[in-house]
């Protein structure tokens, strides 16, 4: 697997799947100068296979390093969220 890279012009946060065309994707939307979190995609084919885990850590991790704060609105990124004060559940 590839890193997740940050696609603002898309919204979407991507992680390319290794020997295939095919990505992973968490959408958000920017809210009040944070991001939320929206949507979580990934293929059928690859389900099971710990891509959307791989996708969530990668997601949280490129956030912390830039600095923005998040809102969480997907259940799945929620369970795997890191204890940190960035990451604050809106309902």
């Amino acid at each position: 697997m590839s890193a997740v890279r940050d696609n603002p012009t898309e919204h979407r946060f991507e992680l390319p799947i290794d020997d295939s065309s095919e990505i992973a994707a968490v959408y958000y939307r920017i809210e009040g100068g944070r991001l939320v979190l929206t949507h979580t995609e990934v293929p059928q084919q690859f389900s099971g296979r710990g891509v959307g885990s791989r996708l969530a850590h990668g997601v949280f991790d490129a956030i912390r390093v830039s600095g923005r704060k998040v809102v969480l609105r997907r259940p799945f990124m929620g369970l795997l969220r890191a204890p940190s004060r960035i990451f604050r559940r809106r309902r």
